[in-house]
């Protein structure tokens, strides 16, 4: 009877040793789309009224682990029994990250026909709880889109492991990068509130404490912005990496165009989110006749 206890745990342990290796492969695997998924969400979250920030972002931490149990359950069943449904879903994801990428682009240089969004200051509770809300909802729909190629990733690196394996290695990626992505953007969001708090840590004028602070005060909108920038791309080049790796002819041409591969993916990107722009500002126009 004791054998038989012990044995079950080095069978569990062995399980354990498993999981762990796999999922250090599959995390290496997933790290690039891991970056990117900071740099997107990381814009996503920024913008919100200081005492609104860790609401805000908790509230899209939520919705992220909300995407994670929807679509871990969803992967190992399509994964088992109609695989090239997953390949689908992960192009139509990539049309989408690659409209949003390119309509940012457009919105920059291209004089908006919208009015200006209204300032925060001149805003009613309501209709800032009502903004904060469309950010959120966007912000959880791209994290969706991201979550499923991460998920899609880490699946593909232990396709040919048992269930039991499979299943932990996922779900661990999974749930690592979500801790880690909005725990790293919390951090970013709340860097001027930190260097504030340096700032008055002591009476003397010119500490070393102030000098931090103030430098990250400082830093704070220029790091918005440059993840503005950063975010975009990495849509650009989430969408792009999606095209080369599952549409064959786009790999093909990946081949036969000798140009650095994430300088192609980033022009995939672009180029087919241009395309997709054009089709939804053409559709949006149509249904505008239509209507009226």
């Amino acid at each position: 009877m004791a054998s038989g206890f012990f044995a079950l745990l080095d069978d569990v342990a062995s399980l354990m040793d498993d999981v762990a290796a796999m999922s250090k492969i599959a995390g290496k695997k997933t790290a690039g789309i891991l970056g990117d998924d900071l740099a997107v969400n990381a814009e996503k979250a920024s913008g919100f009224m200081s005492d609104r920030e860790l609401p805000v972002l908790w509230a899209i931490t939520k919705g992220s682990l909300l995407n994670k149990l929807i679509i871990l359950p969803i992967a190992f069943l399509l994964s088992a029994f109609l695989p090239s449904v997953i390949i689908v879903i992960l192009v139509i994801g990539g049309l989408y990250l690659a409209y949003e990428g390119v309509e940012k682009i457009y919105e920059f240089f291209v004089p908006h026909a919208h009015e200006d969004a209204p300032k925060v200051d001149n805003l009613t509770e309501e209709e800032i709880l009502a903004l904060e809300k469309e950010k959120v909802r966007s912000a959880i729909i791209t994290d969706f889109i991201l979550s499923v190629e991460i998920v899609i990733i880490a699946l593909g690196e232990v396709t040919g492991e048992p269930l039991q394996i499979q299943i932990p290695v996922v779900s661990v990626i999974a749930l690592l990068a979500t801790i880690g992505v909005y725990g790293i953007v919390a951090l970013i969001v709340r860097m001027d509130e930190f260097g504030f708090k340096l700032i008055n840590l002591n009476e003397r004028d010119d500490s070393f404490s102030d000098k931090i602070g103030r430098f990250l005060v400082a830093a704070l909108p220029k790091v918005v912005k440059g993840l503005a920038v950063i975010g975009t791309i990495a849509l650009l080049l989430v969408s792009g990496g999606i095209f080369v790796h599952y549409l064959p002819f786009v790999h093909h041409l990946e081949e036969t165009i000798h140009i650095p591969a994430i300088l192609f993916e980033l022009l995939a990107g672009l180029i087919i989110g241009a395309v997709v722009l054009v089709v939804v500002m053409l559709g949006k126009k149509i249904w505008k006749a239509v209507k009226g």
